[in-house]
């Protein structure tokens, strides 16, 4: 596969995911209907559907444009750049957030919206720079710092009741416990080259002293020594 199909690739499943989102915000304008109690309502039996449900609901379209761009840009560059385990860490990031947020986030309101999930690829990209500590993983850790760093503080409470920040915090935790969990999962561009001398056996010189000498005791050498003075036949 060339660089440009893999490149097309990576940008179809995105494209397809942000569709999704805003076939549904469109319908939701267009009809009046609202599925925000679709979301996450923690520790309540009816709020588990929105571990499925609510990255794909937004409160509005000024919530769902925030969260398109780093939502197509991050899961564009895990697809191109972690080919082996994308799909598998984007299912477990979605769902490991959604489950964490059911057990720990506030329980008086309904948790909607796909930032959950966009902060932990932002976590998952940047912690694979610290697991891996190959070179490609560790540029792509500093670009994600560089354009996501400020992202950082909306883990933080910040008094605003139409702002999940539990989803924030909790879906940078399922990017770190993804991260770790495919660490040894590497791609064939991060294997490290076997070097020549690194496959040649060590060979067995000539030393002065055998190469057991010092593990030997002084009786078994003295009764060397003793044998080989009788077997020269010198007198």
């Amino acid at each position: 596969m060339t660089i440009k199909q893999k490149f097309r690739e990576s940008l179809l499943l995105p494209f397809w995911l942000i569709a999704i989102l805003w076939a549904i915000q469109l319908f939701q304008s267009l009809t009046g209907m609202d599925f925000g109690t679709y979301g996450v309502f923690p520790r309540e039996s009816f709020g588990l559907r929105g571990i499925l449900f609510s990255p794909l609901i937004h409160s509005g379209w000024p919530h769902l444009l925030s969260n398109t761009p780093p939502l197509f840009m991050l899961s564009a560059i895990v697809l191109f750049f972690y080919r082996r385990i994308a799909i598998q860490s984007f299912v477990m990031i979605y769902l490991l957030t959604g489950v964490a947020v059911w057990l720990f986030a506030r329980d008086n309101a309904f948790h909607i919206g796909a930032s959950g999930v966009v902060y932990g690829l932002v976590a998952f990209v940047f912690w694979n720079g610290i697991f891996r500590r190959n070179l490609k993983s560790i540029v792509l850790a500093l670009i994600v710092v560089f354009y996501y760093g400020s992202m950082f503080m909306g883990i933080l409470p910040n008094g605003e009741a139409n702002i999940s920040w539990e989803s924030h915090l909790l879906g940078g935790l399922a990017g770190i416990f993804t991260s770790f969990w495919f660490k040894n999962m590497i791609e064939k561009d991060e294997e490290r080259p076997a070097y020549s001398w690194e496959q040649e056996p060590e060979s067995e010189g000539e030393y002065f002293l055998g190469r057991d000498t010092f593990e030997k005791t002084k009786e078994e050498r003295q009764r060397e020594q003793d044998n080989d003075w009788f077997s020269t036949g010198t007198w």
